[in-house]
């Protein structure tokens, strides 16, 4: 296998990985975090704004800036997973 193909295969095989987030993770900083603003309510009311994976990842991002938390982009990522896997399934 030529280098550049082989590392664009490499690329693309680990990408979903690292964005993947860990939902324990993910939990344990909803759990201290987000918790203090806003119940589950927020999550699961019919018109909830957030419609896509891309468009929750943006929202976590938002309240991570709006609280001044600092979060790594792993945070976010971990925020994201679990908030997927709880209450929104697009994956």
């Amino acid at each position: 296998m030529n280098r550049p193909l082989f590392a664009l295969v490499l690329t693309l095989t680990l990408l979903p990985s690292a964005q993947a987030g860990d939902a324990t993770k993910g939990r344990q900083l909803v759990d201290k975090h987000c918790q203090s603003c806003h119940g589950s309510e927020v999550y699961t009311r019919p018109d909830r704004r957030v419609t896509s994976l891309d468009g929750l990842h943006k929202q976590v991002r938002r309240c991570e800036l709006a609280l001044g938390l600092t979060w790594f982009d792993n945070e976010i990522d971990d925020v994201s997973a679990y908030l997927d896997q709880r209450y929104y399934k697009f994956k």
